[in-house]
């Protein structure tokens, strides 16, 4: 008998499809020598820090006293609900999964976690726990959930044990992103006093839009000129502009090059045409479809990614989670079957073998999201599921049309005088091929009629232009910096990108910073943990468009003040050693010890200077005694406060954040104490010029003193 564990109780009913006739049991499946039982998602979960490390008062509450905690072992228990209970529905699934395991008659377990690393742990952790005796265990790796599929993959399964570098992965990111997540949201939560969700990923996703939206609020528009001619030659207006920018004081230098320019004559030096064959964009991405979904339909990544995974989970696309756009060369069979079910629907396509299309070197563990040869009745979706359908569908239906997309593109160059060379350019579409089928929204653009040789008609003028400041992120622009952040982000000047979906577009660095670990997050785990900080108030979603929220600026305002440095730098390297343990290069440990060594710089004490100390203690501290009324002052959320402050209308308090200077825990208390502070550096006056001052008190109140 052959036991086949499930990720999640929909995946089994599909296992059970390919195979036929199943019966239902209580909580499995059974027929045709199989068995089939599933978990629910995750059911075990990594120990919290009371496991290893118990709270001295023998509560659950929160204290630095068990911080930071890094485990010798990490201990993985059954899920518990939010009042940390194990939740009943997952002991009795597991107790059918360990009683199914240790059956006399079950020989084989076969892993059927999502084909993924995620899922791969997840049913790992299940036999793990539950078997107690030695079985063969194998793995069934699905890109699909078609009857078809699953038939073909339960004759293809390998033994489980060639998947380790994948489940060492899977277990390694778990690890590090317990110890990033648990130590430092309870030390940032003890030290601000608000619960603050400090994460590996989340932080460096955070602070991206944080940056973004600063440099929009603090930017200045500065005014430059260019210099351009909109004339009539023909009866067509002729629109040239000028490249170089003048400064703002430097109008008279552009009124200067005007005059040289219109002194001299305008000449077509050279008129080209001809015909090219337009591409379609490449198949999909889970995240260049979110980009396509986000910016067309205005679907959130949350949203469009629950509609792919049901879609996926009916068998009507491919695996969702996948870094490629590109199809494997053992894949062309089953591409030729979908495309034979397209034709007789009256779809004009053929199969077309390309390095464009099929390409091994750019998969790394999945293919494009595509169709499968399983076509649904669109009266049956809704009206969203049918839009990311059609989404796939059509650019599948784009890539292997048999019409080619023919434009006639054009240029001609005009040249004043001995100065300068005009380009103006434009493309004509003469047969539609692909574009009947898949977006394409450029318009003809048809050149004046001029030949080599004509002389057109200038007149230049200085305009007057401003600076622009950078663009917000959007659904699209964020993805692509996550995908590569240290790629040069030209969405973030006052420049256009270039097209992402540009068929014959060099991707090999983006797959390059993929393969190493670079990306911010992954494919699987990105659309989460932007949801997670939506839920947690630290952006906000409006259309496609992403904003900082006060939570989210206090968030990384506090981190910074805090020293604790989570940027895209430092994630991108623990992402790289992830990399290194999937390919067995390091070690499981390696990768946590470098994690544990980034996290003791942060929980060690420093010998700061009192001048240039800034750490401000934590929520509740008592740093003396009030001068007014000889109550205790204590650090608050946002300043050092006397705690008669309200009941007693004792007004006296120091801020915690002054011209955006942290004030330390150690110079208050040397305030009250001595009547002043150490000279503290780093004050920044309004108009934004630093400057180093005393504070001290004066009849009460804390003022400057230079």
């Amino acid at each position: 008998m052959i036991l086949i564990i499930a990720e999640k109780p929909s995946l089994a009913r599909n296992i059970g499809a390919g195979i036929g006739k199943m019966s239902n049991r209580n909580g499995y499946l059974e027929g045709n020598g199989y068995l089939i039982t599933w978990a629910f998602g995750h059911l075990f979960s990594l120990a919290d820090i009371e496991y290893y490390s118990p709270s001295p008062d023998g509560t659950n509450k929160w204290t630095m006293q068990n911080l930071p905690c890094f485990p010798k072992e990490f201990v993985f228990e059954l899920k518990k609900d939010a009042k940390k209970q194990v939740d009943a529905g997952v002991v009795k699934q597991f107790n059918i999964i360990k009683q199914l395991c240790n059956r006399p008659d079950v020989d084989m377990i076969v892993n059927a976690g999502d084909a993924d690393r995620e899922g791969e742990i997840i049913v790992r952790l299940c036999i793990q726990n539950a078997l107690d005796t030695k079985k063969e265990i194998r793995r069934l790796w699905l890109p699909d959930q078609t009857p078809q599929t699953v038939a073909k993959a339960l004759t293809e399964m390998k033994p489980d044990y060639e998947y380790n570098n994948l489940a060492n992965e899977g277990f390694a990111r778990t690890y590090i992103d317990w110890l990033y997540g648990v130590n430092l949201t309870r030390y940032a939560t003890l030290k601000t006093g608000t619960l603050l969700r400090v994460g590996r990923v989340i932080v460096p996703i955070v602070k991206a839009i944080y940056d973004r939206d600063m440099a929009i609020k603090n930017f200045v528009p500065e005014t430059y000129y260019i210099i351009a001619s909109k004339e009539f030659t023909n009866g067509e207006v002729i629109e040239l502009n000028g490249k170089e920018k003048f400064p703002k004081d430097q109008l008279y230098k552009a009124q200067e090059l005007c005059d040289k320019y219109n002194a001299s004559t305008a000449v077509v030096t050279n008129v080209k045409r001809k015909k090219e064959t337009l591409h379609p964009g490449k198949l999909y991405s889970l995240s260049k479809l979110q980009n396509v979904l986000g910016k067309k339909y205005k679907m959130s990544m949350k949203h469009s990614l629950d509609i792919i995974q049901k879609l996926y989970e009916n068998g009507y696309l491919t695996y969702p989670r996948t870094n490629s756009e590109y199809l494997a060369t053992s894949e062309q069979g089953k591409v030729k079957t979908i495309l034979e079910n397209c034709k007789k629907l009256g779809y004009p396509v053929e199969f077309k073998f390309s390095k464009k299309i099929f390409d091994d070197s750019k998969i790394e563990s999945h293919s494009a999201l595509t169709p499968t040869y399983k076509i649904p009745d669109s009266s049956k979706l809704t009206p969203d599921e049918l839009k990311v359908y059609s989404t796939v569908f059509r650019r599948f239906i784009a890539v292997f049309c048999a019409e080619e997309c023919i434009v006639e593109r054009s240029e001609i160059t005009i040249k004043v005088g001995e100065y300068e060379e005009f380009s103006i350019k434009g493309t004509v579409i003469l047969q539609k091929g692909w574009t009947k089928y898949d977006d394409y929204t450029q318009k003809d653009k048809i050149l004046p009629k001029l030949a080599k040789g004509d002389i057109v008609n200038i007149n230049f003028k200085p305009v007057e232009k401003e600076t622009a400041p950078p663009k917000h992120y959007t659904i699209e622009t964020l993805n692509n910096y996550l995908k590569n952040p240290f790629k040069e982000d030209k969405a973030a000047r006052d420049e256009k990108p270039q097209a992402e979906d540009n068929y014959n577009a060099d991707d090999s660095e983006d797959y390059k910073a993929i393969f190493e670990g670079l990306e911010l997050g992954t494919e699987a785990t990105r659309t989460g943990i932007i949801d997670n900080a939506r839920n947690s108030q630290y952006i906000n979603l409006n259309k496609d468009v992403y904003t900082i929220l006060p939570g989210g600026i206090f968030m990384i305002e506090s981190l910074i003040r805090m020293n604790i440095n989570m940027d895209k730098y430092k994630t991108s390297q623990l992402g790289q050693a992830l990399k290194k343990v999937y390919r067995g290069q390091i070690e499981i440990e390696d990768a946590i010890k470098l994690t544990e060594n980034e996290l003791s710089e942060i929980f060690v004490s420093k010998d700061i200077p009192i001048e240039l100390d800034t750490d401000s203690g934590f929520v509740g501290d008592i740093v003396g005694k009030c001068p007014l009324c000889g109550g205790d002052v204590k650090r608050m959320k946002y300043n050092y406060c006397c705690i008669n402050y309200k009941e007693q209308g004792c007004k006296f308090y120091v801020g915690a954040y002054i011209l955006g200077r942290s004030i330390s825990k150690s110079n208050v208390e040397k305030l009250l104490a001595e009547g002043k502070t150490s000279k503290i550096q780093g004050f920044t006056s309004k108009n934004g010029k630093k400057f180093d001052a005393f504070l001290k008190l004066q009849d009460g109140k804390v003022i400057f003193d230079f």
